[in-house]
């Protein structure tokens, strides 16, 4: 993937141009989720091979970031409802916590 589809990808959820349909379901809930067990696997796994206590809590958090603009762009996407709001929000807590 080069820069420009990259930052295509990031602007066009930015700006709401990109269904809420897909940015909930296929971004959101299947994408992020997959990024934020594979962090904590991950972090898990720094654990148990004698990583020091911040470097597994780093990588657990890495994801933080993308989170955040997830829950964002579904935010900002027009028209939304309170239901995909609701769940953004409940994702996003359940993400930090996982």
């Amino acid at each position: 993937m080069n820069l420009a589809r990259a930052s295509c990808f990031v602007l066009r959820r930015w700006r709401g141009e990109v269904p809420l349909r897909t940015l909930l379901w296929r971004d959101l809930l299947g994408i992020g989720t997959a990024i934020n067990l594979l962090a904590t696997f991950t972090a898990f796994m720094a654990a148990s091979q004698g990583a020091a206590t911040w470097v597994a809590a780093a990588i657990h958090f890495a994801p933080l970031p993308v989170n955040v603009f997830l829950f964002a762009a579904v935010q900002r996407t027009q028209p939304r409802s309170g239901l995909a709001s609701a769940l953004a929000l409940v994702w996003l807590a359940v993400m930090i916590v996982v």
